[in-house]
């Protein structure tokens, strides 16, 4: 398994800038030798401000395809949902067609989403870029410890979640196979509150977000505070 390459930023608002430059490069790459750009989306409020540094992005938003690393089972309208957050930061300003956003539907429960996105993700290739936050128990996307994260060869690519240790209990969540799928797997880290899971993960304790594993592995940008405590 190859350890993550840790790129040490100096705030918040480089992690940020940095992930939209990563983001846009990604696009373009993915867009000139396939025609199609597939992208995870965080949640939280980690990736807000790089999701707003792209609106001006040039680039052809008709070929971007996006996806959602997690959900919380909450109204569709609800301020905490992952989708609203990005719809408010970027997809409301940029007209990627609405049939290429892919919302996971965790309004109707966890079962019920977990496999209708199952179905959306089926014979769809591997993902361009990954994008994922850190939690300070060290979960990714809603892969807590504790619970499943899907890293068999046979595990599904969507998990229904329904004991998170945080508010909503109930969520979805791709597995760390799919989520290992992709050309790229960028992590976005701020805050001092994350010290701890990335002093875990530098010393090979094992985390929900070190089990995802792409060919390439993967990078992060982490605030210098995030290192230093």
């Amino acid at each position: 398994m190859e350890s993550p390459r840790w790129h040490v930023c100096r705030s918040a608002a480089e992690v940020q800038e940095r992930a939209a430059a990563w983001i846009g490069a990604a696009a373009r790459e993915a867009i000139s030798a396939r025609g199609a750009f597939h992208v995870v989306l965080a949640g939280g409020e980690t990736p807000r401000g790089a999701y707003e540094g792209l609106r001006d992005l040039g680039t052809d938003w008709r070929a971007w395809h996006i996806w959602f690393g997690d959900e919380r089972c909450l109204v569709a309208d609800d301020s905490r949902r992952n989708s609203r957050m990005a719809g408010e930061a970027l997809l409301d300003h940029v007209p990627i067609p609405l049939a290429q956003v892919h919302a996971i539907r965790a309004e109707l429960g966890a079962e019920q989403a977990a496999a209708e996105y199952c179905l959306a993700l089926a014979g769809e290739p591997e993902f361009d870029l990954v994008l994922l936050g850190l939690g300070e128990d060290g979960h990714a996307a809603s892969l807590f410890p504790g619970g499943e994260w899907g890293e068999r060869p046979d595990a599904p690519d969507a998990l229904a979640v329904r004991a998170a240790p945080k508010p909503p209990a109930e969520r979805v969540s791709l597995s760390a196979r799919r989520l290992g799928r992709t050309q790229r797997a960028l992590f976005l880290v701020t805050g001092v509150g994350k010290h701890g899971a990335v002093r875990a993960w530098r010393s090979g304790s094992r985390l929900p977000a070190a089990s995802i594993c792409p060919p390439g592995g993967v990078d992060v940008l982490v605030e210098q505070i995030c290192i230093e405590g």
